[in-house]
């Protein structure tokens, strides 16, 4: 299985930036994913979620309103666009599978729950 996150770079405050995930080696319909971030010093925490149809969609209440995860099924590819950047949203993302033939919900923000991880890509927020 392999997870490969691309898309991130060095934006202004109030840019965008989207970020894709291309999973391989998985049957990608069977998996929620999502996106998790790890500022340095800090913990990796829950950005969203996505069921494996697309019809549930999750955030973390800090970038609710500016970020947007979708899904191409067709493609075995999650994206995350990023609007209105801000510099706290400056951190490794990370894009993640998690087996959607289990009871997710509960476990959709607990990183600990998911079997597959991307390599990052690095986030960069600043003028």
């Amino acid at each position: 299985v392999q997870l490969q996150a691309s898309g991130g770079g060095l934006v202004q405050p109030g840019g965008s930036l989207r970020l894709s995930c291309a999973a391989s080696g998985l049957t990608f319909s069977s998996y929620v994913m999502g996106w998790f971030r790890q500022a340095p010093g800090k913990e990796r925490e829950f950005v969203a979620a996505i069921s494996w149809s697309g019809g549930s969609i999750y955030y973390a209440d800090v970038v609710k309103g500016r970020f947007t995860i979708s899904r191409d099924n067709t493609k075995n590819t999650v994206y995350l666009q990023m609007n209105s950047l801000k510099p706290e949203d400056t951190a490794i993302y990370y894009c993640a599978a998690l087996d959607a033939r289990s009871s997710w919900y509960p476990k959709m923000k607990n990183m600990y729950e998911y079997a597959y991880w991307g390599q990052g890509t690095q986030v960069t927020v600043s003028s």
